[in-house]
């Protein structure tokens, strides 16, 4: 194999890697602006229904917002809450749901995407809401 072959063929991986970055990178930003409006719009006001009810149920849990998430947190705390926040780290950007609860010494934390991972601008209050209540079902079992 000739050296300019290679050379040829090098610059094309190279041309080829950064049209994907940019690509990626496009995605994420797309992502990141419909997160911000999903966030505002839907996650933080569902969210707010959930602490509600759960209040209403004798469950004491707050919203609270940090940074581009919004968290569940129970009042007796000990930093356990269930967490909704972007993930823009993997090749398409998904929205999470984290959560941290308390087992005796033991701390218990889980990750996972939104199942079917829809895109962050198909989010619906109905979907979210179904996420987190199935994801806060450990944390009613006190």
């Amino acid at each position: 194999m000739e050296v300019a072959d290679v050379r040829r063929r090098l610059r094309a991986a190279i041309e080829e890697t950064r049209r994907l970055a940019d690509t990626r990178r496009a995605k994420k930003d797309s992502a990141s602006r419909e997160w911000e409006r999903v966030l505002a719009d839907v996650a933080v006001p569902a969210c707010h229904q959930i602490a509600q009810a759960l209040n209403a149920e004798g469950y004491r849990f707050n919203v609270v917002t940090p940074g581009a998430t919004v968290r569940l947190v129970p009042e007796r705390g000990g930093g356990e809450f269930v967490e909704l926040a972007l993930d823009t780290e993997s090749d398409e950007p998904s929205v999470m749901i984290r959560s941290t609860r308390g087992r005796g010494r033991r701390t218990i934390t889980s990750e996972r995407a939104l199942p079917e991972r829809p895109a962050v601008d198909a989010l619906t209050d109905t979907a979210i809401v179904t996420e987190l209540i199935e994801e806060l079902k450990p944390f009613l079992q006190r």
